[in-house]
């Protein structure tokens, strides 16, 4: 057995305020900030995969969480619901096993992982992967990860679900094709000017797009709305001009 992980005073305060904070979390945008503030100073990572499954093990969501940006290829690898590899480590440890590992994508940043499982329950299991981790995961983190596993669950559990169209508030209306090509090309690491040399349009007029985009996904910025778009995982959508 492991010796007792002791938290120091500060991995204490950090805890704590991801406990309290997290009570707040009620939509995909509060979730992505909830995840990018002290979580990550308790637990950094680069990218989160969060997974909801239902009472028969059907995988039923998937949420991608990162600061940076992933081109489809590698979501794909990720969070396919048969061959990736976030829902393939969630199943060996169905159990509720916690099993630090080594990300499977070579080539890439994700060269350590480590992910958790809440097991079967009455409503549906979830499980939360880690990639990214800055040192191959031992015990103290994984025991970081086991105390914030419930409330992980639960923020998960609230979120609502995906919907078909991507604007997250109220009545607001739905992304036109022109913004979801321009979301698209964004979540690929294009700057403004590359965007509208692609489209055909001004950067001037791109930049003008992106300030309406980012009310619809609840995005301050371009980093959260890459982040926020629900990525087409493994197809590219093709989108009417507007």
């Amino acid at each position: 057995m492991h010796a007792p992980v002791i938290l120091s005073a500060l991995e204490q305060e950090y805890l704590l305020h991801i406990i309290e904070s997290g009570m707040e979390v009620r939509a995909a945008h509060d979730f992505f900030l909830w995840t990018q503030g002290q979580l990550q100073a308790l637990l950094p990572h680069a990218l989160m995969v969060a997974m909801q499954f239902g009472p028969d093990g059907a995988l039923l969501r998937t949420e991608a969480v990162h600061a940076g940006l992933l081109d489809e290829g590698a979501l794909a690898r990720l969070c396919d619901p048969e061959h990736g590899l976030a829902p393939r480590l969630a199943r060996q440890c169905g159990a509720g096993g916690l099993a630090p590992v080594a990300a499977e994508l070579a080539g890439s940043s994700f060269d350590h992982a480590l992910v958790h499982g809440t097991g079967a329950l009455a409503g549906g299991a979830s499980a939360f992967a880690l990639f990214g981790l800055p040192a191959a995961p031992g015990p103290r983190q994984a025991h970081f990860l086991a105390l914030l596993l419930p409330h992980l669950h639960l923020a998960l559990a609230r979120l609502a679900a995906p919907a078909p169209r991507a604007a997250m508030g109220g009545g607001a209306r739905a992304l036109s094709g022109r913004e979801t090509e321009i979301l698209q090309w964004l979540r690929e690491g294009k700057k403004n000017a590359e965007i509208g040399a692609i489209l055909g349009i001004s950067a001037l007029t791109v930049k003008n797009h992106l300030q309406r985009i980012y009310p619809l996904l609840g995005a301050r910025n371009r980093t959260e709305a890459a982040a926020l778009y629900p990525a087409r995982v493994g197809t590219r959508q093709n989108a009417n001009k507007s």
